[in-house]
């Protein structure tokens, strides 16, 4: 089918139908998603509930060097920081998924409610998979919390198709956009997209690196690790990070997950390929994806950051309604 979302040129990492990671492992095939759902392998029980503490109430602005950062829940933030409100991927559905009556549920309330969020300047979207771009979410802050939504090649389409009243810019790997004081790179990832059954890798993902006067924020909302390049070749041109919210979770079986999602493990290696000062571990405990125990997670990021060495206090778990103010 001819690509519904993009029409560009071709480029190192576009084909002129499908976008791809140059040198990344093959697509997962049906056979292989059928072999991880029905066949013989632990699935841990998850909890129908799993509260967190109390949300949170963020202020209208964080000013100067200050950074103030508001875990909604998986991959979702508010970021504050230079007088700029930043919100990544925005899920407050109860389902991460097309239909309303199936799918990943939500197993804890969002973290902050959606009226108590304060004024927004920009919504960062990182690809279109529906944990991470919610359509019923979208179509309301445009009008609650009017604001451009910055998302990778071809999701500006699917915005636009969402609702009309949402502004839509597209940018490519490399591109950056200015937002006030701040810089946000459109970075590499190793993972996919697709919103249906036809249209995997027809719209770009992204990593974000958010350049502001006080420092670097690395925001990953999904990414394998592959041999660690990707990662050494950020820090290469960006340099040491001042934060890194890093995905610790929906990691099982490895067969299938180690092309598009890290473990923990992986996630202590990228902090130190980065050399974060501080890291956020998210992407767990709010909507069941993999097989994995709700709570496995942040067990193995504190064996992993323990075996590497690294203080605890640099590099924790979030849960929804925690707040990050960097030091």
């Amino acid at each position: 089918m001819p690509n519904p979302y993009y029409s560009g040129p071709i480029s190192d990492h576009f084909d002129g139908e499908r976008f791809f990671l140059p040198g990344r492992t093959r697509d997962k095939s049906r056979n292989d998603l059928l072999r991880w759902r029905f066949g013989r392998h632990h699935r841990a029980a998850w909890p129908t509930s799993f509260p967190a503490g109390p949300p949170d109430r963020p202020p209208q602005r964080v000013e100067g060097a200050a950074l103030r950062v508001s875990h909604v829940g998986h991959a979702s933030f508010l970021i504050q920081t230079q007088g700029v409100n930043l919100l990544v991927d925005p899920v407050w559905a109860e389902r991460a998924s097309p239909l309303s009556f199936a799918g990943p549920k939500r197993v804890n309330p969002p973290g902050i409610a959606l009226d108590d969020l304060p004024p927004l300047d920009a919504i960062l979207l990182s690809h279109n998979h529906y944990d991470h771009l919610d359509a019923a979410t979208l179509a309301k802050l445009a009008r609650a919390r009017p604001c451009p939504a910055l998302t990778p090649l071809g999701n500006d389409t699917i915005l636009r198709k969402i609702d009309k009243a949402i502004v839509a810019r597209a940018f490519d790997w490399g591109e950056v956009a200015e937002i006030g004081p701040l810089r946000v790179h459109f970075e590499p990832a190793q993972h996919w997209s697709a919103r249906g059954l036809r249209d995997r890798r027809m719209a770009l993902w992204c990593a974000f690196v958010i350049e502001t006067p006080a420092g670097k924020i690395y925001h990953i909302a999904d990414t394998g690790y592959g041999d660690g390049a990707l990662f050494r070749d950020l820090f290469v041109r960006h340099g040491s990070m001042r934060l890194a919210i890093i995905p610790i979770g929906a990691y099982e079986p490895r067969w299938f997950m180690r092309d598009q999602h890290i473990d923990p493990e992986e996630a202590v290696r990228i902090f130190q390929d980065i050399d974060a000062d501080h890291a956020i571990g998210h992407h767990w405990g709010t909507f069941r994806l993999t097989d994995e125990a709700i709570d496995e997670p942040p067990r193995r990021l504190a064996i992993a950051l323990e075996r590497a060495g690294i203080a605890q206090e640099r590099f924790r778990a979030s849960r929804p309604g925690d707040v990050f103010e960097a030091p």
